[in-house]
């Protein structure tokens, strides 16, 4: 299977489309979206009705689903446009958690879960949340220090745990959550995925966190299960399975961030080059300073290399390969780089970086978590060299 960099017509004409969506009809609603915690429920319908009636809903999904039924490639085109604006995804239907909860129900959901939760969630119609993490010492970077139990008893099974930093747990139908049904965790065996509708009795949104980034739709929760009974028919797979279907989403939803991510430094850059080619400093533009050309080209390096390695990792995924150590790469790489970007555009455009004239401060904010979240860097370099060390020995 040959890589080819060229997009084809179709495609080529989705990103142009995409392009023009975004900046037509997204851009002039920011500012206006935020209420405490996110996109407000009334402006993301709206939205999202935009998007349906320009063609561009739902991109990463099957078309039996109502969406386009793009491949991973394909995906990274469309993303990085929609991710310009931090509206875009979310007017797409393809925003974190429920791009990745869709992708995860689409493989591994039986045919009735899928009419129930897959369905409505592909149209827009709900929203959904990833109950994996845990406070200290409960699961976070490392997956086998998961303490959340679901216990088998007649009929179903009861859950018990705390979970926190649950992304979109506020406003969201259902939780996808992990719980521990081994007395070990054992690689990818002894915890399994469960679908827990919201109102269910035990299943509490306790507060949303205050965080540094503020884009997440439903914030960002600490939510507990305390005797949360819920029927066998909840199991998501296999008992037991639950860490082998997480690769089913991991590895595709890390890179789906990446390309997300690649629009705003995108958007970064393109600020920074405009206030550069605008701005008289010293008896020039500030785009002749030798110091701050070098700034715009390594901003153009990164933003190229990062689009490069989420290509890479995508096309190891639609030739079916599980692109673990890919994925890994460029969600270090992109993370840091997208950090770099924004943080490059603000020290260009001075004192009007860091105000609230130009989005940057906010940039800044929403994407230093993502050196965190779906990883820490620190935690994906470890499991890199691991992998590169094992293939060297064998």
């Amino acid at each position: 299977m040959s890589f080819d960099f060229s997009l084809s017509p179709e495609l080529s004409d989705l990103q142009s489309r995409t392009r023009e969506f975004v900046r037509e009809v997204v851009i002039p609603y920011e500012g206006h979206e935020q209420g405490e915690h996110g996109l407000s429920p009334a402006l993301r319908h709206e939205l999202q009705g935009r998007a349906k009636e320009a063609g561009l809903f739902a991109p990463h999904m099957p078309r039996e689903y109502g969406g386009l039924g793009l491949d991973m490639r394909g995906q990274s085109v469309v993303f990085e446009e929609a991710g310009y604006s931090l509206l875009g995804p979310p007017a797409l239907n393809c925003s974190a958690p429920d791009e990745g909860n869709m992708h995860l129900l689409s493989r591994v959901a039986s045919d009735a879960q899928k009419q129930r939760y897959l369905v409505p969630l592909a149209a827009g119609e709900i929203r959904s949340c990833f109950a994996m993490t845990e406070p200290a010492p409960g699961a976070g970077s490392d997956p086998a220090m998961l303490r959340t139990t679901a216990n088998k008893v007649g009929g179903g099974w009861v859950i018990n745990g705390h979970k926190w930093f649950i992304t979109g747990a506020s406003g969201a139908a259902f939780a996808i959550c992990m719980a521990r049904t081994g007395e070990t965790i054992n690689g990818q065996e002894g915890a399994t995925m469960f679908l827990v509708d919201a109102g269910t009795p035990g299943f509490t949104v306790v507060r949303n966190i205050d965080t540094l980034d503020r884009g997440a739709t439903g914030s960002h929760a600490e939510v507990r299960f305390e005797d949360c009974f819920v029927p066998d028919d909840a199991v998501l797979g296999e008992v037991g399975l639950g860490y082998r279907y997480a690769q089913v989403r991991l590895a595709p939803a890390r890179l789906t961030h990446c390309m997300r991510w690649l629009g705003i430094a995108r958007r970064s850059l393109d600020l920074a080059v405009e206030r550069a080619a605008a701005r008289q400093a010293f008896g020039e533009r500030l785009a002749d300073l030798g110091m701050v050309q070098a700034m715009i080209a390594d901003s153009v390096i990164d933003i190229h290399t990062s689009r490069l390695a989420i290509w890479q990792a995508a096309w190891v995924l639609d030739g079916g390969g599980d692109a673990r150590q890919e994925s890994s790469i460029a969600k270090v790489y992109v993370a840091e780089a997208v950090n770099r970007v924004v943080d490059r555009a603000i020290q260009i455009c001075g004192a009007l970086g860091i105000s609230d004239d130009v989005p940057l401060g906010r940039y800044l904010t929403e994407v230093r978590a993502f050196r965190i979240y779906d990883g820490p860097s620190e935690t994906h370099r470890w499991a890199i060299a691991r992998r590169a060390v094992r293939r060297r020995t064998v």
